[in-house]
């Protein structure tokens, strides 16, 4: 197993492809990109550093300069200096361009790629990468993207308007009353249960949405079908009229658009429902143009399902026809909804990662490539995401989906840090671990861990990928952690790379042994139901990310991760922002010099959970952070970067 230096992470080179270390995030193939990295004094003496790129499968190297040192001055001596920074060209020569650095310390090398920092030669699949850009075809991601907040809508719970009481209860549903009737999260029933929220009552609850700092409403599907979840569509032309048909739609993103916030629909590409008119004429006559949308067996009586489930019948994306109506056409899925009236500002694609993939057929990557194209030809600035629960880098290398709702790199190992170490319900699976208890982790296994997974992606992906303490797929943070493990959560979801998506209800603490049981309705006027109140702090975690560069557009410097504690600096030009979140009372001691160049005195604290977290620095350079409120969390705003 390869060494990781993880125990004295404060001292790592540091590099991350943010702003700070690369000069420019969507360069042209033959373009020469400016990288940086910075390396602490106190690692020992360098004898050089290197940037190893791999062109055309080829490692290739260039020597670094050492530069002017800004916090001295412009002089590469002095007791003052703390880093030392080295600059070297980068030049993109493949789509994705990969590269790492190797540094030359006490007399050995050592490597520096975007899992850590090793002491032993480990292999390409975690480098830093930058992904080029078409000229005619621009695939940069607009700018509004990675700085969002992500409210999720299920709109079959979230909140029922007056409306809603003109609609009879569908035949295929059983009526629930919303206070009173028991969500069941496992059964026959479960998909029928039909409590009405509609969208006329989620246009009620803006305020509520943008308190949170939200900037983006996500609707879970919104098309007819025949089960309260709606992923099996029996029409993509339309809005369901129980959730108030069209308008309802266009007078929702309407009013959203006039407070500032954007609103995405949810689009499954990877299969309708059976009874979608597609489909009916398709198992009706193996002659009809829409018979090689989905997939039969030769007699045309058995078709393929997602996961084997009969309502939902996979799409076959060899089909020109499919692509046309899904993707291509004037009025088609993708197309039709992002212009006026409706005017959505993207999609979340559902079930991304299965997507065009079938037995030996693997066309994912070229439909992920077709939606984005033609979402740019629609609305250049629209935000698309895709479902991908498991490992999905490789799906997600910036030419093809925007950024991953996924659960590998922030979920997963967040919950096994902050474990309650309840046992699982019956056959519940936890986002896909087998049955059985959620293991606690230390501090150091969840950096390694999340280090491991993020480290696939590259940093313009990374930060919009969505960072999710939960979804409607999974059950509830509230539930699983230990007392006070889902505010310091929230913590780590607003001030780490990524979008945070705020499953509606986890304001309100509301818990769930799995998906369909946390699809719970809001207890808008039922307080009985909610289990803790945290709106001050997503409201505060909201505001704050949103008017801090740092939080923004910063890049991330762990300076520690061990045991109960994880501390790191998000770094910008203009500020910095320091981070602790501890799930126990703690003393720890650092280099102050490795956290920030800046005295104390010049930090400001901006938030806390408990109060309990306090710093101290001596004149020994010794920064002394304690905490005495068990599961708590603080962040202090920090002078900026000064750059070379």
């Amino acid at each position: 197993m390869v060494e990781h230096l993880i125990e004295d992470v404060a001292r790592w080179p540091h590099h991350d492809g943010s702003a700070l270390t690369v000069s420019d995030p969507f360069p042209r193939l033959g373009d020469v990109v400016g990288v940086r990295l910075r390396v602490p004094r106190s690692l020992g003496t360098v004898q050089g550093v290197w940037l190893r790129s791999v062109r055309d499968a080829e490692p290739h190297y260039d020597a670094a300069a050492l530069l002017p040192c800004p916090e001295s001055g412009g002089r590469q001596g002095g007791a003052d200096v703390v880093w030392d920074w080295y600059a070297a060209e980068l030049r993109i020569v493949n789509p994705v361009q990969s590269y790492r650095w190797l540094v030359r310390v006490g007399g050995r090398n050592h490597w520096l790629n975007a899992a850590g920092f090793f002491a032993l030669d480990v292999r390409d699949d975690h480098d830093f990468r930058v992904t080029s850009v078409d000229p005619e075809r621009s695939t940069a991601t607009p700018d509004w993207v990675h700085r969002s907040v992500m409210y999720q809508v299920f709109p079959d719970r979230f909140a029922r308007s007056a409306q809603a009481d003109q609609h009879s209860t569908p035949e295929w549903a059983i009526a629930c009353d919303w206070n009173t009737t028991e969500v069941i999260g496992q059964g026959p029933e479960t998909p029928r249960q039909f409590f009405g929220g509609d969208l006329p009552g989620a246009l009620e609850k803006l305020d509520h949405i943008q308190s949170l700092g939200a900037t983006v409403v996500y609707l879970t599907p919104m098309f007819p079908a025949r089960s309260n979840h709606r992923y099996d569509a029996s029409d993509f032309s339309g809005v369901d009229p129980l959730l108030g048909g069209d308008e309802a739609l266009t007078e929702l993103v309407q009013a959203a658009h006039a407070r500032g916030l954007r609103v995405i629909g949810d689009l499954t590409a990877n299969h309708s429902g059976d009874a979608h008119e597609w489909f009916r004429a398709a198992r009706a006559d193996p002659d009809a143009p829409e018979a090689d949308y989905y997939y039969f067996d030769d007699a045309h009586e058995t078709y393929v399902a997602w996961l084997g489930v009969d309502s939902l019948p996979k799409f076959n994306w060899k089909s020109e026809g499919l692509r046309s109506r899904f993707v291509l056409d004037e009025d088609s899925m993708v197309a039709r909804w992002l212009r006026p009236p409706f005017d959505l500002d993207g999609w979340r694609i559902d079930v991304g990662n299965m997507t065009g993939r079938q037995g030996a057929e693997d066309l994912n990557h070229e439909v992920a490539a077709l939606i984005r194209a033609r979402m740019r030809e629609i609305k250049p600035d629209a935000m698309l995401l895709a479902e991908s629960t498991s490992d999905a880098a490789a799906d997600f290398q910036g030419d093809t989906w925007q950024g991953a709702m996924t659960y590998t790199n922030f979920t997963r190992p967040l919950w096994h840090w902050l474990s309650g170490d309840t046992a699982l319900e019956g056959e519940e699976w936890f986002f896909g671990v087998p049955p059985g208890v959620v293991d606690r982790i230390d501090g150091r296994e969840f950096l390694a861990t999340h280090l491991d997974f993020v480290s696939g992606y590259p940093w313009t992906v990374r930060r919009c990928n969505m960072n999710a303490l939960d979804t409607h797929d999974t059950a509830r943070a509230a539930g699983r952690m230990q007392p006070g493990g889902q505010a310091v959560g929230v913590v780590l979801q607003y001030t780490m790379p990524g979008i945070p998506m705020v499953f509606m209800g986890d304001e309100f603490g509301l818990t769930g042994w799995n998906g369909e049981a946390s699809r719970t309705p809001m207890p808008w006027d039922d307080p009985a139901r909610v289990s803790e109140d945290l709106r001050g702090i997503y409201g505060r975690l909201g505001a704050l990310r949103q008017s801090s560069p740092a939080l923004l557009d910063g890049g991330i410097r762990w300076v520690h991760a061990a045991g109960d504690v994880l501390a790191f600096v998000r770094e910008h030009a203009e500020q910095s922002v320091l981070v602790v979140a501890a799930r126990d009372d703690f003393e720890l001691a650092l280099p102050r010099s490795l956290v920030s160049a800046t005295p104390v005195e010049r930090w400001r604290r901006e938030a806390q959970l408990n109060g309990g977290i306090s710093l101290a620095s001596g004149d020994d350079g010794v920064l002394t952070l304690r905490g005495a409120a068990g599961a708590d969390a603080g962040v202090w705003i920090l002078p900026g970067v000064p750059q070379p």
